[in-house]
């Protein structure tokens, strides 16, 4: 599945890169704020605790009947959801389908299909000096929670897990991001006509929003968008002492060693890199690239490009574009601060920026200090594998790496001491296709995880469960003790 969760999109969701004053902002306003008793917010979540308290979301025929209505209502809006990320993101309909609508169509059908096995107990085995028992865990739901969600795959990374809170068994208020008004729009009102409002709300909004859902008290927050935001998140739900899952993002990167193919490395990583106009959290940030195979790669990424979107990807509509003003001007900031080996022209009336491939690049350019989110690679290069390994490390905890090579040995190396969410060997983005690979990210990249399996697990909590049989009672672990601890070291060694 292909799983984007803008590196700077957060909080104030709208958001991708947020300023500082944004940041100051948001955070005087999360600890000025005084919510009303009766606001909209605080009166929905009361009465989705009153419906969770029911028991109404328990039963797995329950579960697997509302999964069948999500699927449903995608399905009869499918034409205007791939209308609305056009109007948003300028995604084409196949682009729109693949990363979007397909990926939610997945999720939900793995989580209907195997609810009832998700579901069921799990045995555990018992110490013997528990003798007669018998130990295991009920997965529970969670109970209320907050989903908010990103503009970059704005169907994609609202739906997923939705799916997962319906299969968990909870409840869920939706905040959408304002940024991809479109699409926003459209869930509020497909999933309100789907969904009574106290089983699943959605929330439209800016920072006054996001502010005021943060101050409630939820069983479990579910956020997608950047490190700086997701600290204010998590801030927040240490008020509670809430559990949450952040998925973040960074500069991920490739490394493409002496032993590569060339040319499919070239077409795998352009595809990666431009997808979605770079607005991808898992997009290959940069390349660390065998010094010496540069100028190759440079013409192969050249030729894949063409293939991709002709020779003027600005007309190209399989070109997405960047989703506001403000993101434009500061991709085409970046690009303008760094020497261009392909592409660099913008479109001004469209709002696309054509792949672009930036060399040389130093460490220090502007390029390098923050996420690029958007269709821009800058080329690196390094002598020895250590070389590229230590760069990566001196770095924050990425989201996901990708390494191209033959060598299994280099392989090997990089995946075993270098540490990151996830990532492909000869391939880029698309680990997030596999629903039996957990998606997330570690450090300042996130925490906690989701897809398939992991979804269910990820908004339920294991409950530990020792059943004791009342016929027999051992003496051994009662009072008075005298002559008893040869026993007890024979039974717990």
């Amino acid at each position: 599945m292909l799983c984007w969760n803008p590196t700077s999109c957060g909080i104030l969701l709208e958001s991708f890169f947020l300023t500082l004053s944004d940041i100051l902002s948001f955070t005087e306003n999360a600890h000025c704020a005084i919510i009303p008793a009766m606001s909209i917010y605080s009166d929905t979540l009361e009465r989705q605790k009153e419906y969770f308290r029911s028991g109404s979301t328990l039963s797995c025929s329950f579960r697997k009947r509302m999964l069948r209505t999500l699927k449903e209502t995608l399905k009869a809006n499918e034409d205007r959801i791939l209308e609305a990320l056009a109007a948003d993101l300028g995604k084409s309909p196949f682009e729109g389908y693949a990363t979007e609508l397909g990926i939610a169509y997945e999720e939900i059908g793995y989580l209907e299909k195997h609810l009832g096995k998700l579901m069921r107990k799990t045995r555990v085995s018992t110490p013997i000096t528990q003798f007669k028992s018998k130990s295991y865990i009920i997965h529970e739901p969670l109970g209320n929670t907050l989903i908010m969600s990103p503009w970059n795959y704005p169907l994609q990374l609202t739906i997923v897990p939705l799916a997962g809170a319906i299969a968990g068994g909870n409840t869920a208020i939706v905040k959408p991001s304002r940024y991809s008004r479109n699409v926003s729009s459209l869930l509020k009102e497909i999933l309100e006509n789907a969904f009574p409002q106290e089983y699943i709300a959605v929330f439209e909004g800016g920072h006054e929003t996001n502010t005021e859902l943060l101050a409630l008290r939820w069983d479990f927050i579910f956020f997608t968008g950047s490190p700086a935001v997701g600290r204010i998140v998590h801030r927040a739900a240490n008020e509670h002492l809430t559990p949450c899952v952040l998925e973040l993002g960074g500069k991920s990167p490739v490394i493409i060693d002496g032993s590569a193919d060339i040319a499919l490395t070239a077409r795998r990583l352009a595809w990666g890199k431009f997808l979605n106009a770079g607005q991808t959290c898992v997009a290959p940030d940069y390349a660390l690239v065998k010094e010496g195979m540069e100028k190759s790669l440079i013409e192969a990424l050249d030729v894949e490009i063409k293939r991709m979107f002709t020779s003027s990807p600005l007309t190209s509509p399989d070109l997405p574009k960047i989703i506001n003003r403000k993101h434009f001007d500061r991709v085409n900031g970046l690009i303008a601060g760094s020497e261009k080996a392909l592409g660099g022209r913008s479109d001004d009336s469209t709002l696309r920026i054509e792949p672009t491939v930036l060399y040389p690049v130093k460490e220090s350019d502007a390029v390098m200090q923050e996420e690029i989110f958007g269709p821009v690679l800058p080329i690196l290069t390094y002598k020895t594998l250590d070389e590229a390994i230590d760069f990566i490390r001196s770095r924050e905890k990425p989201l996901a790496l990708y390494i191209f090579s033959r060598d299994k040995k280099a392989i090997g190396k990089v995946l075993s001491t270098l540490s990151f969410g996830g990532g492909c060997v000869n391939d880029t983005v698309v680990h997030l296709t596999a629903s039996g690979l957990p998606f997330g990210g570690i450090g300042n990249s996130g925490m906690g995880s989701y897809h398939g399996r992991r979804s269910f697990e990820t908004f339920t909590h294991d409950k530990s469960i020792m059943d004791k049989a009342l016929y027999l009672d051992l003496p051994v672990r009662y009072a008075p003790f005298k002559g008893k601890l040869k026993l007890l070291k024979l039974l717990m060694r």
